[in-house]
């Protein structure tokens, strides 16, 4: 289910769908739109650190035309990192590229979408403002490449008949 169609379904967090369709959009939220959030956040919960953020790296495969075979594409460096917090909710966060906090970030808010006292914060505060800014973007996208886009068509001529 596409992000925009989820968020606005009101689904129930934390569904399995639900909570896949949150992280899809957390881990679009750019380190400051998290930091922000994390900051406006009051009173802030207890959490500890399960696992500290750490960087690797994750095969990316791919496939011809969307359905072919797969074949291995090559490797993406991700970051992830694990949190609880104090009432039990554990929390993941999985980014591409190094960027340690934003991956504590994104697993600090997965662990508040499963609490019933953050949950509607969250989802108001971070999941629809980032939500609807990555709608635009993908719109503004669509536009341009369709700007962009050849209609190749053949003519039939008369002594082809």
């Amino acid at each position: 289910m596409p992000i925009s169609q989820a968020m606005n379904s009101g689904s129930q967090l934390p569904s399995d769908s639900g909570r896949r369709t949150a992280l899809a959009v957390l881990v679009r939220a750019s380190g400051e739109e998290l930091a922000g959030a994390w900051e406006g956040l009051a009173p802030k919960p207890a959490f500890e650190t399960v696992r500290r953020a750490e960087t690797g790296l994750v095969m990316v495969c791919g496939r011809i035309g969307g359905g072919g075979a797969p074949f291995n594409m090559g490797e993406v460096t991700v970051t992830r990192c694990v949190v609880r917090l104090d009432s039990g909710e554990v929390g993941f966060g999985h980014v591409l590229g190094r960027d340690a906090v934003r991956a504590e970030l994104v697993a600090r808010f997965d662990a508040l979408l499963q609490s019933e006292g953050y949950r509607d914060i969250v989802e108001e505060r971070v999941l629809k403002p980032v939500a609807g800014r990555v709608r635009s973007e993908d719109d503004l996208r669509r536009r341009q490449t369709a700007a962009t886009r050849v209609n190749f068509f053949t003519m039939v001529r008369g002594e082809d008949e």
